[in-house]
């Protein structure tokens, strides 16, 4: 497994393993999957509803918990500064963990920024705290980014934002690499189905993709993958099946030539998948989370 190595000088592997959507039911067996699988990296968030699962897989794995990479999110239903750090309390509850590697706030939630920045502080006392390894930042687009750096103290390690192939975030990208923030690949496949050349599509039939794909002898989701790793960005697919959690790790022993690469580069099509981040506001999305 790569790694790389945060602008703390903490180090995350490249890979890691989501669990966004992943019915609680469903996530103890799946995390427990991709811990024998090699992942040592797992990717949860308070509005998913599973840190407790996550948490139980983590203690039932036989793997030591200092071996383990562990990220979750802050919802901006506990944004604020004391909110936040009793957010922390809980998600550490749910997980069973003293400590978290990687704590960030989940979106930019622009329309009130103030509450952000408080938020944003209290992952910076947690950190001095040693409760947190590092902490970071994901739905920030470069004016959220450049609004928190004009006060933050500290730089975020990550921006955990979708890209895949139909949807790149270049101008985003090269904000964070310029200042030190690793970008964090959500939906790193291209899950959502786009409508494209007068037809629904996804990145998984792409020819350019699947082209590639045959000429290694690897499946379309393992070169999205390669892809992202060569080209410097953290990545975390998802999935409850054993056999697609094992593929998707097995992306280490190939390489993608330079004219390959930008073959996929070429597929950008700007149109987002997921929610514009200035649509998401209080009224819209606050949800209470539970104290346990």
């Amino acid at each position: 497994m790569n790694s790389y190595t945060l602008n703390n000088q903490i180090t995350i592997p490249a890979l890691g393993f989501g669990v966004f959507q992943s019915p609680p039911e469903e996530t103890t067996a799946a995390a427990a999957s991709a811990l024998d699988a090699g992942y040592r990296h797992i990717d949860t968030a308070a509005a998913y509803g599973n840190e407790r699962e996550v948490g139980a897989a983590i203690r039932e794995s036989g793997v030591d918990r200092s071996e383990i990479f562990l990220e979750t999110k802050v919802w901006i239903s506990d944004y604020g500064y004391d909110e936040t750090l009793h957010a922390f309390d809980k998600s550490a509850g749910k997980l069973g963990v003293d400590q978290v590697d990687l704590l960030i706030l989940h979106q930019a939630l622009p329309a009130e920024f103030d509450k952000t920045l408080e938020a944003y502080r209290a992952l910076e006392k947690l950190l001095a705290d040693g409760k947190v390894r590092a902490i970071g930042v994901s739905n920030f687009m470069v004016e959220h980014l450049t609004r928190l750096l004009d006060s933050a103290q500290i730089v975020p390690a990550v921006n955990q934002i979708e890209v895949h192939p139909y949807f790149q975030q270049r101008t985003v990208q090269d904000f964070g690499a310029e200042h030190g923030i690793l970008t964090q690949a959500w939906s790193p496949i291209g899950g959502i189905t786009f409508y494209r050349d007068g037809q629904h599509t996804s990145t998984l039939q792409d020819p350019t993709i699947t082209g590639i794909a045959t000429a290694h002898n690897k499946s379309a989701a393992q070169v999205m993958l390669r892809w992202h790793v060569q080209e410097g960005r953290q990545v975390i697919p998802k999935s409850v099946k054993p056999a697609r959690i094992a593929e998707n790790i097995d992306v280490f022993d190939f390489d993608l030539t330079a004219e390959e690469l930008r073959a996929i580069d070429g597929l950008d099509t700007g149109v987002r998948g997921g929610p514009e981040p200035d649509a998401i506001t209080l009224a819209a999305f606050g949800r209470d989370i539970p104290e346990a």
